[in-house]
Parts: structure tokens; sequence; C-alpha cells
């Protein structure tokens, strides 16, 4: 019961198990999380629950690749759902006002969610350096690591978008 658990949290409660590509659905599940975690109203709050997720992903995604018998396994997309919230930190730090629900479904918002999971979805598959290094780190910290390094790459975009548009943040 315990190892079907992990995997399930692992694979992301079934959609890292969705033929094609499991990373994009796992990327899905990482915007609901994102949308969650701005309920939390505080910067702070918002940057120590990303931080018990993703330590929570170190171990998980370890497990899961005992389990599995594989390095990395497709399907296990923790690293993608917990990373993503990293994605807004500049938005975050910019805009305070966006730590509300309410960003998730502003019409100005749209342009910039498009980009965020379209950059995060780029730098996730090609990898550029440094990031293609850091999946070598190992257990769980080789699947984990490279992805938080992607979320953490997609606000430069978000910052040239962001200073570009203003706009797009409440």
């Amino acid at each position: 019961m315990r190892e079907r658990f992990i995997l399930w949290v692992a694979r992301g409660f079934g959609a890292g198990l969705i033929p094609g590509s499991p990373g994009t659905f796992g990327s899905v599940i990482g915007f609901a999380w994102f949308a969650l975690l701005l309920g939390l109203g505080s910067l702070w709050t918002f940057l120590l629950v990303t931080s018990v997720g993703l330590a929570a992903g170190v171990w998980v995604s370890a497990e899961a690749e005992r389990l599995l018998g594989a390095k990395d396994p497709g399907s296990v997309v923790i690293d993608e759902y917990t990373a993503y919230p990293l994605c807004y930190l500049v938005a975050l730090i910019v805009s305070p006002a966006a730590l509300s629900p309410e960003f998730i479904w502003s019409a100005n918002a749209w342009p910039l969610h498009v980009t965020v999971f379209a950059a995060f979805r780029l730098f996730d598959i090609a990898k550029p350096w440094p990031i293609h290094k850091l999946q070598h780190l190992p257990g769980g910290w080789g699947v984990m690591m490279d992805d938080v390094a992607a979320a953490t790459a997609v606000n430069l975009p978000v910052a040239v978008l962001i200073w570009a548009w203003p706009e797009l943040l409440p």
C-alpha cells in the first residue's frame, strides 16, 4: 500500500501515466499546484510550502526510482509539478498582488501563463547548459534539480515579458 501511494504521488496522481507527454501533463498539475499556492497570500509561505514540496519530491522520486528499477522514469512527474511554481518568482516579487487566486483567472495574465508553461517545457525538454548536468546528480536529486533549474531559468523570459508588457500583472 505504501509503495502504491508513493508511485501515485510520484506519477502526479496518474498524470504521469498519460501516454505521449507525461512531463507536459505533470506541468499541468504544476500549474494547478501553483494556483493552490497563490491562496496562501504570503510570498514567504509560498516559498516555504514550495520548498517542502521540493524536498519531499527528492525523497519520493528516489523511492520511485527504486520501486520502478529505473533512473528518472518518464512516468515520474513530481519534479515537474513541484518545481513549476518557481517559474513565477519574478512575477510574485515584482507584483505582490499576484499572490492571489484571482491572478490565475485574470484575462491580462493569460499571455504570461502561456509563456511560462511553454518556456518551462522548453527548458525541461531541451535541458540547455548547465541544466542537463544536474540530471546526473544521484537519486532523487538528479530527478528534481534539473526541473528546479529549468523553472528558475524561466524567470529570465518572464522578466523580459513583464518589462515589455507590465499590464500582465495586477
